[in-house]
């Protein structure tokens, strides 16, 4: 079978990203990657939804402030436990 025009197209725009790749800069290699992913999964509605979600711009409260810091206390302190651990005292 004989390639079609649409698919040697194809093929050459894939060597140009190839060679694109190549190209990036070490500090945006992840943002590449993750525009990639992007773009691998835009036919799963959930995902496009995710990706499309507004960003969240409601004001921190108070009290999430306040949460925040004390968990970042118990870090510091050591009082935290891995999931495994929890799993083993829950019996998972």
């Amino acid at each position: 079978m004989t390639p079609t025009v649409t698919d040697t197209m194809e093929a050459k725009a894939k060597e140009r990203l190839y060679r694109l790749i190549d190209r990036i800069p070490d500090g945006e290699v992840h943002t590449a990657e993750r525009f990639l992913e992007y773009l691998t999964t835009s036919d799963d509605p959930v995902m496009r939804a995710l990706m499309n979600a507004p960003e969240d711009d409601e004001p921190v409260t108070p009290e999430e402030e306040e949460a925040v810091r004390e968990a970042l206390e118990d870090v510091e302190a050591g009082r935290m436990h891995s999931l495994e651990e929890v799993k083993r005292e829950l019996g998972l």
